[in-house]
């Protein structure tokens, strides 16, 4: 007759404990599922008779009971496997966990004690009091009333069942560090020590080049248990020694062929690794005496060695060949992963510094420019397409492009990347922003369908773009957007508002929905600041895109003027991203300083045959002035004569001249009522035709047209 006292009928412990009785001999278990006394009675946590037919393998089942205070109040963990865990009335639960585990696991059990919702199926490995580990499934169930605390039921994970959960767990993540150390923690079931090194190439994804055994380079990307180590053993992050790279790969690859070998004990260890210093590289501690070493291989002809995996056991605890089995079995199921993982790694890595590539300079002559770009995840599946760009056009004005494609992974990147070149190659051509939109809008109906696109995950069409050139002499800023939001412009005084931009269609849209691009002008005074973003940093769930845009407007007004730009970028984009990022964020902070007063001079002149004379005279006047060399004085004079020569001959109306001092050079702009461009010639030695532009060639470092409204500007570089 059963003598355990009775309890609620239907409380959790007592259902798991009836159980049990399948699996463990009912002469042993009454005083196990019995109330367990202050003291620890021993007969709670004695062995079951080492009887064969009473002691098999799958007996895996085991029940904790514990108070409100998380201390163990009755226990029945009389399987065989779970011997040696000492689960003592009265003693936290947590002295059953290893100590990296312990914040998880008791917030955990909080939760459930808080709201009353099981946690269930959570693997988990517990200590032995010897040291070893044993891993479990663990579900915590709230205690039936009016009984209080918690139920913690456990099944001993059998090792048939450990493979298909290790690999499923290993599946889960296409980060290669947690990829290898999920593999790590599946592997401490068959030991004390686990541990993964993975080739140099795979952790950084690069490709697989074949090298002779004495250049392998591993580095170890898992280690489980969580402890301090020795001193001179290898941890997560670091490479192996030269030394203990060659041996490890001269051991698994055997007959030029990757196979599985154990080392049966601590002489044997010694003697293969030979050099203490490469004993204490791998070599866990005096307890680990015997050693599996697994290859991590890549089926293929020839097959590719993508690592080694190593567990760890005591002198007393051989290997078995079943346990063999099962390792190189877990091994070869997950190998793939490894790779996918490694594949992942190199895209992200590529998707990475084509975005960098594009990150814009944080400084200009007449700019001050900051930029934040966070992707979603950080894995290149969350990396997208949104890019901010900045550069300076070759007539002095600043270009100020943001955008975002429809999508992520690389595809949307390198869409991106595309288009933030084609514009910026326009940009520089002198078109004007709403003409380089008309382009990427035609770009975009070539490159992309919706179908093909979004097969992809991601799409061309519908992508988003708005360019703004910051002219420094006019302080104006002119600006073009497809279907983008607004920027934000606070002014000196302080006034901040996002600008009023017409609404647009984004890129590619139907031909039916297509509308000029309109180009808006808004001043813009020195020490104004101007913000560019993407739809990431103001989407959030609970608010209205105009309430996203009111934050930021509000976000980026308290920037003082005096503030480090890059980090006033950072703390508007801390402040406003959401937690759960769903999207990349970007953001592109401009102070705008423009010229001096003192650097620009400004003619205008009647398109007459003496204006070259009086072009020079003025120009002459202010490079004394300037106080700038006499070569740089002889030049620019000659320069801007030939420019304005030039300009009387073909054009008509007034003609404006313009001299910038800039950093280190000089900016000549000859502007005219003319159409016609300017092309330099092959032009014979006696031939007239072209000789000035010859000359402006000669004389400067680069050279250029930029059409207006009114007509063309020529510009000119000088070195000074």
């Amino acid at each position: 007759m059963d003598s355990t006292p009775s309890s609620s009928p239907s409380s959790p412990f007592d259902l798991v404990s009836s159980a049990l009785g399948r699996y463990i001999p009912r002469g042993g278990s009454a005083a196990a599922t019995g109330p367990a006394t202050t003291r620890g009675d021993s007969t709670a946590r004695r062995r079951v008779p080492d009887d064969p037919a009473d002691n098999r393998h799958d007996r895996i089942l085991g029940v904790v009971n514990l108070d409100r205070d998380l201390r163990i109040t009755r226990c029945n963990l009389e399987a065989a496997v779970f011997t040696g865990l000492d689960a003592v009335a009265g003693s936290p639960f947590a002295d059953l966990l290893p100590p990296g585990d312990v914040p998880t696991v008791t917030r955990r059990l909080r939760q459930v004690l808080e709201i009353g919702e099981a946690h269930v199926a959570r693997i988990q490995r517990l200590r032995r009091g010897d040291g070893s580990e044993l891993v479990v499934s663990l579900s915590i169930l709230p205690a039936a009333a009016p009984q209080e605390g918690l139920t913690v039921s456990l099944i001993a994970m059998a090792k048939r069942l450990h493979l298909y959960a290790a690999e499923t767990a290993i599946g889960t993540s296409l980060d290669i560090g947690e990829t290898a150390q999920s593999l790590a923690e599946s592997l401490l079931a068959w030991g004390d020590v686990a541990a993964v090194d993975l080739d140099f190439a795979v952790w950084t994804g690069e490709g697989f080049t074949e090298q002779a055994h004495g250049r392998i380079r591993l580095r170890r990307a898992a280690l489980v248990p969580d402890r301090v180590w020795p001193e001179g053993y290898v941890t997560p992050g670091n490479d192996l020694p030269s030394d203990a790279s060659r041996l490890l790969a001269q051991a698994i690859r055997r007959d030029d062929a990757p196979q599985a070998i154990v080392i049966p004990d601590r002489e044997a260890v010694e003697r293969l690794l030979g050099s203490p210093r490469v004993i204490r590289a791998l070599v866990p501690g005096e307890r680990s005496a015997s050693v599996a070493c697994i290859p991590l291989v890549l089926d293929g002809a020839p097959p590719v060695v993508l690592g080694v995996a190593e567990v760890w056991r005591r002198a007393d605890s051989p290997f078995r060949d079943s346990e063999l089995f099962d390792l190189q079995e877990l091994v070869a199921r997950t190998a793939h992963h490894v790779d996918l993982a490694r594949q992942h790694q190199r895209e992200h890595t590529q998707v990475l510094a084509l975005q960098r590539r594009l990150l814009p300079r944080t400084r200009g002559h007449t700019v001050e420019i900051a930029s934040v770009y966070q992707p979603a995840t950080p894995d290149s599946a969350g990396v997208g397409g949104d890019w901010v760009n900045s550069f300076p056009l070759p007539d002095g004005r600043t270009a100020l492009v943001v955008g975002d494609v429809v999508g992520h992974g690389l595809g949307a990147a390198a869409t991106m990347g595309q288009l933030s070149m084609e514009a910026r190659a326009l940009l520089s051509a002198g078109l004007a922003p709403d003409e380089v939109l008309e382009h990427l809008d035609e770009t975009v109906s070539l490159l992309d369908d919706a179908e093909s696109g979004l097969a992809a995950g991601y799409s061309a069409l519908g992508s988003s773009c708005c360019i703004a050139l910051y002219d420094p002499l006019s302080h104006q800023v002119a600006l073009s957007s497809a279907g983008h939001l607004p920027p934000v412009l606070v002014l000196p005084n302080g006034h901040a508002d996002p600008l009023d931009v017409s609404p647009h269609p984004g890129l590619g849209a139907e031909f039916a929905l297509r509308e000029p691009f309109e180009v808006h002008t808004f001043d813009t005074p020195p020490g104004s600041l101007f913000a560019l973003y993407t739809d990431g940093l103001v989407e959030d769930p609970a608010l209205s895109i105009d309430e996203g845009i009111r934050r930021l407007t509000d976000a980026v007004s308290t920037v003082h003027p005096w503030d480090p730009l890059p980090q006033a970028a950072r703390h508007v984009v801390a402040t406003l991203a959401p937690v759960r990022q769903r999207d990349d964020v970007t953001l592109l902070l401009v102070r705008m300083i423009g010229y001096r007063k003192g650097d620009t001079a400004t003619w205008r002149l009647p398109a007459r045959d003496d204006a070259p004379a009086r072009a020079r005279a003025h120009v002459s006047a202010l490079l004394r002035q300037w106080h700038t060399r006499g070569d740089t004085q002889d030049d620019v004079p000659l320069l801007v004569s030939e420019l304005v020569t030039n300009a009387v001959r073909f054009a008509t109306g007034p003609i404006t001249v313009r001299l910038i001092r800039a950093g280190h050079g000089l900016l000549c702009e000859v502007g005219d009522t003319g159409n016609g461009r300017p092309r330099l010639s092959r032009g014979g030695l006696l031939d007239d035709g072209g000789r000035g532009l010859r000359v402006v060639h000669t004389l400067t470092t680069r050279w250029g047209v930029r059409w207006t409204d009114t007509g063309k500007v020529v510009w000119a570089e000088v070195a000074r």
